[in-house]
């Protein structure tokens, strides 16, 4: 039963364990993936942003340059030579006040010869070909940007680089009074703004996202184990008593179809027995006179007694067992138990130790039955030492048991047939009908109860019974 019971544990919550598991693992890596996807579409809007930031600050810089410094340098001198120090110093000043309080690193205007004329940082004026592409761009009027990173290979990759910074392009354009038409290209202004914290600040947001994500799958996760567990008691526990019904309902077939055999039999082999051992016995008296000694009589008398008891115990396990449910105590049971086998405790010279709790409630069962019940298995136990030795009966009681445990200090019983002992027929004696355990569990289950054997730690087995102190009627069986 064990192995049909691993065998179909396995099955009800396979495919529901793998499909949540798989639906859990491919969630978070779409969220994982939704994720990055949402990083990216915030770096491209802090990067339009940004780059439209500095397109409204070129405008904004173009008109202050052009009205304020073109203009009337051009009127004053004639030419624009920012390499006098008057013209240079009156260009930092429109281009620091106009770009006063903005968030930019760096201004670069370049002439149209790729040469930096104005710069934030004065060591990069009068550099030639700096440019590149965004320069080529806004000469023909076309703003752009681009950005710039520096860190390692694992600093860029994680997104989390020392410096980000964005480079925008965008032409200076002389303008035409009264008018939204812009004049000719006069050079390229290049702007620098370091988005460094704005990136760090997306970066922690992706990070506080992914540890969100994790944590929350980590949740679903710990729910989904515990259900799939719980789900798997349940079926477990379920599909156990499915195999147990359908053992008892089996064991009830056999059990029937073997009582309308047994009965049938035992009526044919009885009638013929006892015509036999009552022969027997007026043969023995007979031969007294002639042959005292001839034992024939007496071999024949014990015989049919021996075959007269298998047939009561064939009929004792195939009928149906219906205990006269009345209310008694355990420990009167026992003590009957010991007057039974006084005799033989004292010729054999065995311990009996019976240990209770001091209130072991009354229960509702047959006290007969019990009393065989209990019979067979101290007989058993008695039977597993030969030479004697000591039984310990134990009784203890809850709210609603009353369990009872038989320890000898036998040899045990053998692991490969423990769960084979309650069979009937089956026997490790060299006589015997294998019966006698099997009626045991009979007895008990008719009482509701539990019985099972298991070997002790130290030496011998134990019988362990539990007994409910009262018995709900089974209303099938009181239909019938």
């Amino acid at each position: 039963m064990k192995n049909q019971t691993n065998k179909e544990k396995v099955k009800p919550f396979r495919l529901v364990k793998y499909f949540s598991y798989s639906s859990l693992i491919v969630m978070f890596l779409g969220t994982i993936a939704l994720s990055v996807l949402n990083t990216h579409w915030a770096r491209t809007m802090q990067r339009q942003k940004s780059e439209d930031y500095a397109i409204l600050l070129v405008e904004n810089l173009n008109h202050q340059v052009f009205l304020q410094f073109i203009i009337p340098v051009a009127l004053k001198f004639g030419k624009i030579q920012l390499r006098k120090p008057e013209q240079f110093t009156r260009m930092d000043k429109i281009v620091r006040s106009t770009m006063h309080s903005f968030n930019v690193e760096t201004v670069n205007i370049f002439d149209m010869d790729n040469v930096i004329s104005y710069s934030f940082d004065q060591t990069l004026i009068g550099k030639r070909d700096l440019g590149g592409t965004g320069y080529m761009n806004a000469l023909t009027g076309v703003s752009s940007s681009k950005v710039v990173q520096n860190g390692n290979f694992w600093e860029i990759l994680l997104g989390i680089p020392k410096n980000i910074k964005i480079l925008t392009f965008a032409p200076l354009r002389a303008e035409k009074p009264l008018s939204h038409i812009s004049g000719p290209v006069l050079g390229v202004v290049e702007i620098v703004q370091d988005i460094s914290k704005e990136y760090k600040t997306i970066f922690r947001f992706q990070i506080f996202v992914v540890l969100t994500i994790t944590s929350v799958m980590g949740i679903l996760f710990t729910v989904l184990l515990f259900v799939v567990k719980k789900g798997n008691a349940i079926n477990l526990r379920r599909t156990q008593e499915r195999i147990l019904l359908e053992e008892a309902l089996n064991r009830a077939r056999h059990m029937s179809t073997l009582g309308e055999m047994t009965a049938g039999i035992s009526h044919e082999i009885r009638n013929p027995l006892g015509i036999i051992s009552s022969s027997a016995e007026l043969l023995k008296k007979k031969m007294a006179m002639f042959d005292p000694a001839n034992t024939i009589p007496d071999i024949i008398i014990e015989e049919s007694n021996r075959l007269n008891n298998i047939i009561t115990d064939f009929l004792n396990f195939a009928k149906p067992i219906k205990p006269d449910l009345k209310i008694c105590r355990v420990e009167k049971i026992i003590d009957k138990n010991m007057a039974a086998l006084a005799q033989q405790i004292q010729d054999k010279k065995y311990d009996i130790e019976v240990k209770y709790d001091d209130l072991i409630p009354e229960i509702m069962a047959d006290f007969n039955m019990l009393y065989q019940a209990f019979l067979n298995i101290l007989i058993n136990a008695m039977q597993a030492m030969p030479e004697g030795g000591k039984i310990r009966i134990e009784i203890k009681a809850d709210n609603n048991t009353v369990t009872i445990f038989f320890k000898d200090e036998g040899p045990g019983i053998s692991e490969e047939i423990l769960e084979k002992i309650w069979n009937p027929f089956f026997t490790t004696k060299s006589q015997g009908t294998g019966l006698g355990l099997g009626i045991v569990k009979n007895i008990i289950e008719s009482h509701r109860g539990k019985i099972n054997a298991r070997n002790r730690s130290s030496i011998g087995a134990q019988i362990i019974i539990e007994l409910p102190i009262s018995i709900i009627p089974d209303p099938d069986k009181q239909q019938d």
